[in-house]
């Protein structure tokens, strides 16, 4: 299909129409780091042992909850599609069996997440630190259920455009870990110091009541009362259930191959010494929250992108998502214009001692370097999944990430000689490889025209 001139008045509207999306779902991301720096605070502040044991639980933690939001993120696209078809009936029941999959899905996640010594051995977690991070772990796993439904109800909000309640509810969940992590931790208002476990008790308390809180909002919110999310509850529907994971697994996969790549490549980095480890941590963290604008950006790319989809709107797609990346870049030109012009002055505030400051700040140019790579990949991964296509990009980013960015990284790393910073040139390498591909992917599915329709529940079927 021919692409129409360049309409500069429609640019302007979905680029509005994305930043009043994203800024919402921005700070909801910014407030999960924040969640994850609270708890490396109080930790620290307890003692150095139950700081390690809290880092190493929170490593395994990631994983479940990288595989439950990933499945869960089927959902905004889907409902997002029908919005923009005009079948608001549709999601009602679709969110209702998006609830019954979290359910199951936080099942075996809990189960998962009690039974990690496996995995702690295959890490090589020190014996004295295991009982800690396994009381960690078996407390924080409560909250396994809680995670999967707050991402369905974060799915159905976000699909409908409606971002404000993600920022809500993910500063009340920051304000109320300070507190409560605190007591637990420490043992105050009568009760016992708990340590690393109390770190997870106070986590798994915070998700559900992010999740109690969320649910009351959606109930009785008058903007969701003409869905009737709530009304009743159907039976299991194969079809819906088979519709969103065929969307939601690929996604899940995709994100633990991201970041699977960056948590093998700091255990590679461990060998190389406490400065490496230290520098490393340092750029990452940096890194770490800047990716945080990039990702709230393609978050609202997915549902632009989406309801455009959902009412056959071909020219609204490309604009919402070319537009989309676009904007994309544009911030990424700060965040690498601030990483390249400073590196010595943002690393200066994580750390004094010479050694890690100086590889801090040669790796936090590498991470400006990829600043670009990075918007690149996590906007086109977004405007795909509006379009409801996650098998390709899965295979891509498997592609980009281990058959390239790991290898090289390794190579200059280990073999080279380059040592650390030759594995973030193959973070580097990884990243533009999945930028690039991603970004011809999303063009050539653009310029065709040709979207998946969301999944309907046996009940809405004609």
């Amino acid at each position: 299909m021919r692409i129409l001139a360049f309409d500069r008045a429609r640019y302007v509207r979905e680029t509005r129409a994305t930043v009043k999306l994203a800024l919402p779902l921005i700070a909801g991301q910014l407030s999960s780091v924040g969640m994850n720096a609270v708890d490396v605070v109080l930790a620290g502040h307890y003692n150095t042992h139950t700081l390690a044991a809290v880092a190493v639980g929170a490593t395994v933690w990631l994983l479940a909850l990288v595989i439950a939001i990933g499945v869960m993120m089927a959902l905004p696209p889907s409902v997002a599609h029908l919005d923009g078809a005009g079948s608001r009936e549709a999601i009602g029941p679709l969110f209702r069996q998006a609830l019954l999959l979290a359910g199951t899905l936080g099942v075996l996640l809990w189960f998962g997440v009690r039974h990690a010594e496996p995995l702690l051995h295959l890490l090589g977690v020190e014996a004295e630190l295991l009982p800690d991070v396994q009381a960690f772990l078996h407390a924080l796993s409560w909250g396994a259920p809680a995670v999967c439904f707050y991402y369905s109800l974060r799915g159905v909000s976000e699909g409908m455009s409606w971002t404000r309640p993600t920022m809500f509810f993910g500063f009340t969940g920051l304000c109320a870990l300070i507190p409560l992590g605190y007591v637990f931790i420490y043992g105050r208002l009568g009760l016992p110091a708990f340590g690393a476990r109390g770190s997870g008790i106070a986590n798994a308390i915070v998700l559900w009541l992010q999740v109690v809180a969320f649910a009351a909002y959606v109930k009785w919110s008058p903007r969701y009362l003409p869905l009737h999310l709530f009304a009743r509850f159907e039976k299991p529907d194969p079809r819906a259930l088979a519709g969103l994971l065929h969307i939601g697994v690929p996604m899940a996969v995709t994100l633990l191959m991201e970041a699977g790549m960056f948590s093998i490549a700091a255990l590679l980095i461990s060998r190389l010494g406490t400065v490496a480890v230290a520098a490393h941590q340092v750029a990452i963290n940096v890194a770490s929250i800047t990716f945080m604008v990039p990702l709230g950006l393609a978050l609202a790319i997915t549902v632009r992108v989406g309801n455009a989809a959902g009412r056959n709107d071909p020219h609204g797609v490309r604009y919402a998502g070319l537009g989309g990346i676009s904007l994309t870049l544009a911030t990424q030109c700060v965040a690498s214009a601030l990483m390249l012009g400073m590196p010595h002055a943002i690393a200066r505030l994580y750390t004094d001692a010479p050694a890690v400051l100086a590889l801090a700040a040669q790796l936090l140019m590498l991470a400006g370097a990829f600043q670009f790579a990075d918007g690149i990949q996590v906007a086109s991964n977004g405007a795909l999944r509006g379009l409801k296509d996650t098998r390709v990009p899965m295979l891509i980013t498997v592609l980009a990430y281990w058959g390239v960015g790991m290898p090289i990284g390794y190579a200059l790393a280990f073999h080279a000689g380059w040592r650390t910073p030759g594995m973030w040139v193959g973070l580097n390498a990884g990243l533009y490889a999945a930028a690039a591909l991603l970004l011809a992917r999303f063009v050539r599915l653009a310029r065709r025209g040709d979207w998946k329709r969301a999944p309907l529940p046996v009940s809405m079927q004609p």
